[in-house]
């Protein structure tokens, strides 16, 4: 019994020292590198405002994607801020082109730590949500809102990257007197804060310039038969009228005046200037002329590159304000660079000191944050598209008439 233990101890040695002859010791396996922890990343969220259901959703829905389009241009080119790598997060909402909903969506994006807002579409609706903005601290730039009083709240939040209607209406003026040779005018407009703001200040100028207003009259911007105001105008004569509101009122008001016999050239601000228009309108668009703010979009700088890249993507041309909206978001962008930081509170006060050359041309605010020195051109529809008729810089602001303050209808 005994000598059977010894003999499996000696064999179980031997096997031992057979195997040490023959192999080496195994090495302890080497302490696992630690793996490089990943750059932090930061997330930065870009709000967008525009009205993305309702007669004016093309336009809105324009906006939008020209924001999209930036968001997804910094994110592919791994921008840094304050030594930080940032994913930029696009927090898109409709405001329905209404004040009240306007505002409420303006609390929503304050609500969800938004960096910057690139909105609204409407004046109406821009006015009322800055004050939700400057109580908030998130800067705001408009793509597209013109009426005068936007900036003229002295929130320090408020910008612009559009001329306003305190240099579009008096550009229009200039241009029905001077070189259509108007004489008898009539105005129309929607009584929203846009509308009847670049009416009023159309009216004003008119009136320097020596010609008459025939008639004044008002409608909404949800209407769409105008037979009972064009009759009226009708019977007055005019030889231009003049309409301040969006296409989805500016379409229907050009084909009754047609039904009506009515022989009066007709004019109006950005709100007509769209694609949309000449649907709508069909051969009643023929020789219809409207201003917008802005260089004709193959004239901007960057303007073919963007015209191409966003029908690649969006597969529909560039309705109205798209290339300011995506400019909005790069000037946002440069300020944040500039200081370092996406918190608001920093990169603030750099965006008064804007030098930017983007799609649309040279941005650079005033104190009040409106664009410095931007061009409006002036369409006509020809052959069933717009085609410039004529690019005007507008005179200095202090030469133009205060606009009338408008309250826009819901």
């Amino acid at each position: 019994m005994h000598m059977h233990i010894v003999r499996h101890i000696t064999a179980a040695l031997i096997t031992a020292m057979l195997l040490t002859a023959c192999g080496k010791e195994t090495p302890p396996p080497a302490p696992k590198a630690e793996a490089p922890k990943p750059p932090e990343v930061l997330t930065v969220k870009i709000g967008s405002a525009s009205p993305l259901t309702g007669p004016q959703a093309h336009i809105g829905i324009d906006i939008r994607n020209g924001v999209q389009l930036a968001v997804e241009d910094l994110n592919a080119a791994s921008v840094e801020i304050g030594g930080k790598k940032v994913k930029f997060e696009l927090v898109s909402e409709d405001d329905e082109a209404n004040p009240t909903k306007a505002t409420t969506v303006a609390q929503k994006l304050v609500d969800a730590k938004v960096a910057a807002v690139v909105g609204h579409f409407n004046s109406g609706a821009s006015i009322p949500a800055s004050k939700i903005y400057a109580d908030g601290g998130v800067p705001q730039i408009s793509p597209s809102s013109t009426n005068p009083d936007y900036t003229l709240k002295g929130f320090k939040t408020t910008f612009r990257v559009v001329a306003h209607d305190g240099q579009q209406g008096p550009t229009l003026a200039r241009f029905a007197v001077g070189k259509l040779k108007a004489k008898n005018i009539a105005i129309i407009d929607d009584s929203t804060a846009y509308g009847q703001g670049l009416a009023d200040n159309f009216e004003a100028t008119v009136k320097t310039l020596g010609a008459k207003i025939i008639a004044r009259e008002h409608t909404t911007d949800k209407d769409t038969d105008f037979k009972a105001i064009l009759t009226r105008i009708k019977g007055k004569k005019p030889d231009l009228i003049m309409f301040g509101g969006i296409d989805p009122q500016a379409a229907p008001m050009i084909k009754q005046m047609k039904e009506l016999g009515i022989k009066a050239d007709f004019i109006g601000g950005d709100g007509m200037q769209t694609p949309n228009f000449i649907k709508l309108a069909g051969d009643a668009a023929e020789g219809a002329m409207a201003s917008i703010p802005g260089l004709p979009k193959d004239q901007m700088p960057g303007g073919k590159t963007f015209l191409e890249k966003y029908k690649a993507k969006f597969n529909q041309e560039v309705e109205l304000f798209a290339p300011m909206g995506y400019d909005a978001v790069f000037v946002f962008v440069e300020a944040m660079k500039r200081a370092g930081s996406a918190d608001p509170v920093k990169f603030l006060p750099e965006i008064g000191k804007t030098d930017y050359l983007g799609v649309i041309g040279p941005i650079a605010f005033d104190d009040k944050g409106d664009l410095k020195n931007g061009p409006i051109t002036i369409y006509v529809v020809k052959g069933g598209k717009w085609e410039p008729l004529e690019v005007v810089k507008p005179e200095p602001a202090a030469a133009a008439p205060a606009a009338g303050t408008a309250v826009e209808k819901k």
